[in-house]
């Protein structure tokens, strides 16, 4: 058994950013019901401060038309409503510029389902119009406090040619010149960042960015990138199937991004913003509807602060349209919840991620994660076992603590909540009936268990997580205070 004391006097670092942001599909999806059904759970159990996602220029939204005479005119109908769903549920855009409305763009290169153009403007003029006004709509429509806290990020991957034609970073460093220039002009406030890169010869395109910026004097905010933690995933049909990386290698990007940052004089300690991580960077993996993802990410969670101001799990939901529209309701989609509102592990790991915010951590290992809440112990812990290892990890907590004590635990694992085994073990359908919605409603929940404890100087707590556990403890004093006549013992051997 492993054992951790705690010492509630010794501080551990610990930066737990886990609701900053989450990511969203194309936004044009908010339009639909089942989407902004999923946002208004994950909002009432997590509760995400911004959201980003693609395409707010995208020919769905419509913002950027061409008159018969030739003119540009904006349309901000759909943009409005979208917003409107995102500030009911108290969440807020973490704005990313893109893609290319196809009335100015100058090609006809697109990727996704959904074709989004990737290519650059026409015309700059074209472009920074298009920002300027939307902006300014944004601004006049919910002020300029509100929308000028808005994070804005130039585009997305331009390090990859399938985002951005032939991965050109030359202009792509022009498309941010410009874009920063626009953004300020409507409000000095507005914070810019870029440029979103993912680990594609990503320590070159970091320098360089770096380089342009400090050579043009730009007013660069923040630092953007993203993070996915697999090898190349072995496709088979619908779907693809990878592997993890080392637990001890999980966060090397992110740790090497901070080093080339901190190298510069003018960015040494500037605000770098994961924008996108997952295990898979594929919104048709398994993996992401399993007891191991939700695992793998609870470690991440407790590592991505180390380096990063902020980390944006992609995505909250799977209405999701990357490469089409999925064929079933367990589909390897990035969400943390599955179609039919129904959570999956990965939910709670955040959830109970939440829970530890805003009290001082009193310990933390590669397992877990112990804070104190005035007289409360609250951690997470976990169990990663990769490879197909199916080893069940005992942990014992031993805390400085006297009189009596309740120790309620709530557990994700593969018994206790496992969608995925359900809906297979019901036969895969692809469509669910409205019995089969609720059973597996019902079953993804954690389990919740208690005891009570009576501690003299110190209290020990012992758990068995099994393989790819993620558990959320409570511990806090809880003197009996019995009504009277009441007995819970006796009335048990009624």
């Amino acid at each position: 058994m492993k054992t951790y004391t705690i010492d509630p006097t010794t501080a551990s670092d610990f930066r737990n950013n886990a609701t900053f942001c989450v990511g969203t599909g194309r936004l044009g999806l908010a339009l639909h019901r089942e989407y902004f059904e999923q946002l208004k759970l994950v909002q009432s159990q997590i509760g995400f401060k911004y959201i980003r996602g693609h395409g707010l220029f995208n020919e769905d939204i419509s913002i950027c038309q061409r008159r018969q005479d030739g003119t540009i005119e904006y349309n901000f109908t759909y943009l409005d409503r979208i917003m409107d769903g995102y500030l009911e549920l108290n969440i807020r855009p973490f704005l990313e510029l893109g893609f290319m409305p196809k009335v100015i763009a100058s090609g006809e290169q697109e990727v996704f389902y959904w074709k989004g153009n990737v290519t650059p403007p026409r015309d700059y003029a074209d472009w920074n119009a298009l920002v300027q006004s939307t902006l300014r709509h944004l601004v006049a429509r919910y002020g300029a406090d509100e929308v000028t806290a808005w994070p804005v990020e130039v585009w997305n991957e331009p390090n990859l040619g399938g985002f951005w034609q032939n991965a050109d970073r030359k202009e792509y460093f022009r498309l941010f010149k410009e874009t920063i220039a626009a953004v300020k002009s409507v409000d000095a406030r507005f914070r810019v960042g870029g440029p979103a890169i993912c680990g594609v010869d990503d320590a070159s395109w970091l320098r360089d960015f770096l380089d342009f910026c400090r050579d043009e004097k730009l007013p660069l905010d923040f630092i953007t990138r993203h993070l996915y933690t697999i090898e190349y995933p072995e496709p088979v049909g619908h779907y693809g199937y990878p592997k993890l990386r080392a637990l001890a290698n999980a966060t090397d990007e992110t740790k090497g991004s901070r080093v080339i940052i901190d190298e510069y004089d003018e960015f040494r300690g500037m605000e770098m913003h994961v924008t996108e991580f997952n295990t898979s960077y594929s919104p048709v993996t398994p993996l992401h509807d399993t007891n191991l993802n939700a695992a793998y990410l609870a470690f991440l969670l407790s590592k991505l602060g180390d380096e990063s101001a902020s980390y944006s799990y992609w995505t909250f939901g799977d209405v999701f349209e990357e490469q089409g529209v999925p064929f079933t309701p367990f589909h390897g989609g990035f969400g943390l919840v599955a179609n039919g509102c129904i959570p999956k592990p990965a939910f709670y790991a955040f959830q109970f991620f939440k829970e530890l915010q805003d009290a001082p951590c009193v310990l933390r290992t590669d397992d877990a994660v112990v804070v104190k809440d005035g007289d409360v112990y609250r951690a997470v812990l976990w169990n990663v076992q990769t490879g197909g290892a199916s080893e069940s990890a005992q942990i014992a907590l031993n805390l400085p603590a006297d009189g009596d004590y309740s120790v309620i635990a709530r557990t994700v694992d593969g018994e206790t909540c496992n969608p995925q085994k359900l809906w297979h073990d019901m036969g895969e359908p692809p469509s669910l009936t409205t019995r089969q919605l609720t059973l597996l409603r019902e079953h993804a929940v954690p389990i919740v268990t208690s005891s009570r404890a009576h501690a003299n100087d110190t209290l020990t707590v012992e758990l068995t997580l099994k393989p790819n556990a993620v558990v959320y403890v409570e511990i806090a004093p809880a003197p009996l205070n019995p009504d009277y006549g009441f007995d819970y013992d006796r009335s048990q051997r009624a």
